[in-house]
């Protein structure tokens, strides 16, 4: 694992009060890493550590194999996209010249930066023609977080850092936006440093998550470990807290029925498939998918459909378990 982002020994004060003790995280380039948490946690402290927007009290955070505390504070920030809760688009300028702004700010060409923001636009199904000279205050709050989104990752930086992108919108809009980055980061390959209080949307994003509480670092693992192997009582019961609360008694041939199966059967080994019937429960199904890939859902002894991870995590993440 080539790491994009480690804290060795971080501490963190304010004042006298020690709020992150000794953290230590390796984040692997190209990964989407979720930390989840309490308000107090500590998480996103931590998440503004890596950009400097706080200082480190001791310990040392290294991104790309560089101490950030060595690198230049502007050239630090220019590696990396931010998206915050408050987006806060620049009131007196359109959506395009919001999209631009660091784009500009590093030199890229007028004609490249009018195509980036034509190609991202379209991306997230706004038409460019429609939505390139709008101001924010004509936009919806989705809206707003797309262009902020945008605006995050115009320059093609190699780490994007999300503190609560979500955390104010509405259910359908929360889960779109979701949905959107987990596509923009499959195309992009980019790192993602994301902060939720939501377990089920750390579920749904992560392909590891990790759980702080008191500025401890209790649990980093993926989300099928976490489900099937909560470290203490305080992980077990954050996540029997979320909508996935009723994980282990949900059968799979719901999830396939509800939330669609895969479009084709996997072409990979056979021994990266299991077979199960879809009066399966995902106690075991968690357990299959550990071991492999992809699970082949059967009813009367004919194959319904196929599922993998990402399909029954986003089951969990939009739907309430009766």
């Amino acid at each position: 694992m080539t790491a994009a982002i480690e804290f060795q020994h971080v501490q963190k004060n304010f004042n006298d009060n020690v709020v992150i003790p000794d953290l230590n995280l390796t984040v692997a380039q190209g990964e989407l890493f979720v930390l989840v948490g309490t308000s107090g946690s500590g998480k996103t402290t931590s998440l503004k550590m890596i950009n400097r927007l706080e200082s480190t009290t001791a310990g040392k955070i290294l991104v790309n194999g560089q101490a950030t505390t060595t690198v230049p504070l502007r050239e630090l920030r220019w590696q990396m996209g931010y998206v915050l809760q408050q987006i806060a688009l620049f009131p007196t300028m359109t959506v395009a010249q919001n999209i631009a702004v660091i784009p500009e700010m590093k030199g890229t060409p007028k004609k490249e930066i009018n195509q980036t923001i034509d190609d991202l636009l379209k991306e997230v199904g706004l038409d460019p023609t429609v939505y390139r000279d709008r101001m924010p205050d004509e936009l919806s709050g989705g809206e707003q977080q797309r262009i902020g989104i945008l605006r995050a990752i115009a320059s093609h930086p190699s780490i994007v850092l999300m503190d609560e992108p979500f955390s104010a919108l509405d259910p359908l809009s929360r889960q779109q936006l979701q949905d959107l980055v987990l596509s923009l980061h499959q195309r992009y390959n980019n790192t993602i440093v994301f902060v939720t209080h939501d377990m089920s949307e750390a579920l749904k994003l992560g392909d590891r998550i990790g759980i702080m509480r008191q500025g401890q670092l209790l649990q980093v693992d993926t989300p099928t470990a976490i489900a099937r192997h909560p470290v203490n009582d305080f992980v077990r019961d954050f996540f029997h807290a979320s909508r996935a609360k009723k994980v282990y008694d949900i059968y799979v041939g719901r999830v396939g029925l509800v939330q669609g199966y895969l479009a084709k059967k996997p072409t990979v080994a056979a021994g990266k498939i299991e077979t199960v019937d879809g009066q399966t429960t995902l106690r075991t199904a968690f357990e299959a998918l550990a071991t492999h890939d992809y699970l082949a859902v059967t009813e009367d002894g004919q194959i319904k459909g196929y599922l993998d991870r990402q399909l029954v995590m986003r089951y969990l993440s939009q739907h309430e378990p009766d």
